[in-house]
């Protein structure tokens, strides 16, 4: 993603299922930016949530280019 790096990440709810979460993080010369999203959403499993949590980090990512 160029200058943005995209963490997603999962973890598991007390109910068993898996939620999503990603970083985007930007370091540019004297400044940097890092956000943690988490989403209420859940999902039967982790990779399940780490698609949907890259996915949404990407679409991020893009809209801060614009």
């Amino acid at each position: 993603m160029g200058k943005y790096f995209v963490t997603p990440a999962s973890r598991q709810t007390n109910c068993g299922r898996f939620q999503a979460t990603f970083a985007v993080q930007r370091t540019q010369k004297n400044s940097s930016y890092c956000r943690v999203f988490r989403f209420d959403k859940t999902f039967a499993s982790t990779e399940a949530a780490k698609i949907y949590a890259v996915t949404q980090g990407w679409v991020h990512a893009l809209q801060c280019l614009d």
